[in-house]
């Protein structure tokens, strides 16, 4: 079994090699990693293991060649005598009791009829418990028997001998297997803690030693997490001792033993059942009197009991100490325990403990108020129920809440009454208080708790509608930015029209009539007013401001502005009209436009005015790409791309372009085919060579 153990410890090892064989591993896990590097595989020892043991009962016939030689005599020998054994039966038959063939102490024997004893020469082995049967060894069978019987010595032999030897491997590899042993036994640890927290839904808590606990929603790890309450509990920092108080049954106990887990376990390394931010510290002792330890044989009471507790407590405990204590002075008189109890937290106190303590007694809660670093805290109970709610508020003490408790118990009014009488009228007012403070803080939290939703819930409208404007100003910027491209085609045609119109007046100069050349050339240029005021400039409703210039809201006859849905400047020839709209030239060209869409230079001084023809001649058509690429767009915004592309590669005097689609399902590449074939730049169009790019392209041809 050992032996199979350590087999097994080299096969886990091998596995956790394999799987730490990934180099980002080292990264993502770098303590476990380096634990598993430091393991030491000895493929050797597991595959001497493997081929010897089957398992605890079994060594294989292949641990060596001898056993192997063995076994295969000892099937020879038993076929054999049985064999023999057979006819010997055969022989015999009418001196048997049955006519089978059995074993007695690892031979072979046949069940002879006690009176027939005389008549089967043998060697008795057995008799049935009748003693009706003798179980005898024929003479016939003695030699194979013992041949079979020296056969099993020398296996036993064999099988200690391969034993002996890999148990003295092992041994040459102690050491090694020892540390790989403990590696392993921490690893498996490690993934102990992780399967905890995990199914705790546990969290990493901060840490510290200055006595500081902070749990949020900390839930007793042993309870249903499903139905847990959780409660938030706060120790170390504005006070260092808790009195909690409340009904029986409320979650008092429960508070004190989720405290102390919570704490023994971050103190262990574990992951604790609480939210993110909690924070706990480690102290050099947890001590706890929690329940009830009454003995008759050691003649304790409840109050002995406790009392035994906390003496020792008081005789150890530091300002390292954490203190839990439940029901604190309670099994002796009220009076005397209430003043026990508060001396007792005094000087846990004044040694620098770190308290938190449960009590009925209402002096106690008193002390709690009076006293400096002292907190009162209570287990909620909700009246109208009558059943406690399991919730820890802190900032308040509690009430017992005896009286009604009994009442849903079945305890009658009369007597629940009569009690209340007896009660001193100072203490069911205070009781009275207490109520109503927990009343009003439960209410308090309740507001809280949905001011908070209400804020988060404001949050998240607060981003849904930054979004929303986000995606409106895309849009808003894009229909902007397509309406002044689409400006830009309409001066960029209107540039080509005036190139065209100044080639010609240009060779007018040649002509022979001075009068034709200029009756010509008005025509021209009334062609090309017309050729502007048919050409619809879009209305953009944001001005978008280019640096250096500012909004035109006066404009004078002659002064120089920049209009801004040409990208031009002009000179202004009108006042504005009663539509808000003046005349300017751009070049040769006279154009309305409204004041809004003007801008003007801060602080321009004036510059001299070039010839028209000059400031057309400055604009040419800027240089594009013979290509380009709308590989993952759709199909529209393909198009819509292309067709802008295609404006611009007619007016640069580009003869074919390379439109790069890529090869997909195709559905794009017959998309933008299909609208070529109807786009009035296009000649003719074809798919892509070898070494163009094949389908995934489509080579047009514009017109002249």
């Amino acid at each position: 079994g050992e032996l199979l153990n350590i087999c097994d410890l080299l096969r886990c090892i091998k596995h956790l090699k394999m799987f730490m064989k990934d180099g980002s591993k080292s990264e993502q896990f770098p303590i476990i990693y380096e634990i598993i590097d430091s393991m030491v595989y000895i493929k050797e020892l597991q595959e001497v293991i493997e081929n010897a043991i089957i398992s605890e009962e079994e060594i294989s016939d292949n641990a060596s060649q001898k056993l192997h030689s063995i076994r295969k005599s000892i099937k020879e020998k038993t076929s054999k005598i049985k064999d023999k054994t057979q006819s010997t039966l055969q022989t015999y038959s009418k001196y048997l009791q049955d006519n089978i063939i059995t074993i007695r102490e690892g031979r072979y024997v046949i069940p002879v009829k006690a009176e027939c004893k005389a008549s089967v020469p043998g060697l008795v082995h057995d008799q049935s418990s009748s003693g009706s049967t003798l179980f005898i060894e024929p003479m016939a069978l003695v030699d194979l028997n013992n041949e079979i019987k020296e056969l099993l010595l020398k296996e036993k032999e064999e099988i200690d001998r391969i034993l002996m030897e890999i148990s003295l491997k092992v041994y040459d590899n102690m050491t090694v297997l020892e540390l790989d042993n403990k590696n392993a036994a921490y690893l498996d640890f490690i993934m102990a803690k992780g399967k905890l927290a995990y199914s705790m839904e546990g969290t990493i808590p901060e840490v510290n030693n200055n006595g500081k606990i902070y749990l949020k929603g900390a839930r007793h790890p042993l309870l249903d997490k499903k139905t847990a309450v959780p409660i938030d509990v706060k120790l170390g920092e504005t006070y260092n001792a808790v009195v909690i108080t409340g009904p029986n049954t409320g979650g008092k106990t429960v508070t004190l033993k989720t405290v102390g887990l919570l704490v023994i376990m971050a103190s262990s390394g574990l992951a604790i059942p609480c939210k993110d931010g909690s924070e706990v510290s480690i102290f050099e002792n947890v001590f706890a009197d929690i329940g009830d330890e009454q003995s008759i044989e050691q003649s304790l009471s409840t109050f002995s009991s406790h009392m035994t507790n906390i003496v020792n407590i008081l005789e150890k405990v530091n300002s390292k100490s954490l203190v839990l204590v439940d029901e604190l002075g309670a099994g002796t008189d009220p009076t005397e325990g209430a003043a026990l109890a508060m001396s007792i937290l005094k000087t846990l106190y004044e040694k620098g403990a770190k308290i938190i303590a449960t009590t009925h007694y209402s002096e106690i809660k008193v002390f709690a108020m009076k006293e400096e670093g002292f907190e009162n805290a209570s287990v909620e109970f909700d009246v109208e129920t009558l059943r406690p709610t399991y919730r820890l508020l802190t900032g308040i003490p509690g009430k017992s809440n005896a009286f009604e408790i009994s009442r849903r118990l079945g305890l009658s009014d009369e007597i629940i009454n009569n009690a209340a009488n007896m009660v001193s009228k100072d203490a069911a007012k205070f009781e009275d208080v207490i109520q109503n403070l927990q009343n009003k803080t439960v209410l308090v939290e309740k507001e809280l708790e949905e001011a908070q939703k209400a804020k988060r819930e404001a949050a998240e409208l607060k981003k849904e509608l930054s979004n929303k404007k986000y995606k409106l100003d895309t849009e808003r910027d894009n229909i902007i930015r397509k309406a002044q491209e689409e400006a830009r085609r309409t001066v960029k045609m209107a540039k080509k029209e005036a190139d065209s119109i100044i080639k010609e007046l240009n060779q007018m100069k040649f002509k022979a009539s001075e009068e034709i050349s200029i009756k010509d050339a008005e025509d021209k240029r009334k062609q090309l007013k017309e050729k502007l005021d048919s050409m619809e400039v879009k209305d953009v409703d944001t001005l978008e401001i280019k640096e250096g210039m500012e909004r035109v809201e006066n404009v004078k006859v002659g002064e120089e502005v920049f209009v801004s849905t040409l990208s031009q400047k002009a000179t202004v020839l009108t006042e504005p009209d009663s539509k808000g709209e003046v005349l300017v030239q751009v070049g040769m060209m006279k154009v309305n436009v409204p004041l809004s869409k003007l801008l003007k230079q801060k602080n321009e001084k004036k510059k001299p005015k070039k010839s028209i023809a000059a400031k057309i001649m400055q604009q040419k058509a800027a240089e594009i790409s013979s290509s380009i690429d709308v590989r993952g767009q759709t199909i529209d915004e393909a198009l819509y791309n292309i067709d802008k592309y295609l404006d611009d590669a007619s007016l640069a005097g580009i003869e074919n372009v390379t439109i790069i689609h890529g090869k997909g399902t195709g559905a794009l590449r017959e998309g933008i085919q299909s609208n070529l074939k109807h786009n009035h730049y296009i000649k003719s169009i074809r798919m892509g060579d070898i070494g163009e790019g094949g389908s995934g392209v489509t080579i047009a041809q514009l017109k002249r």
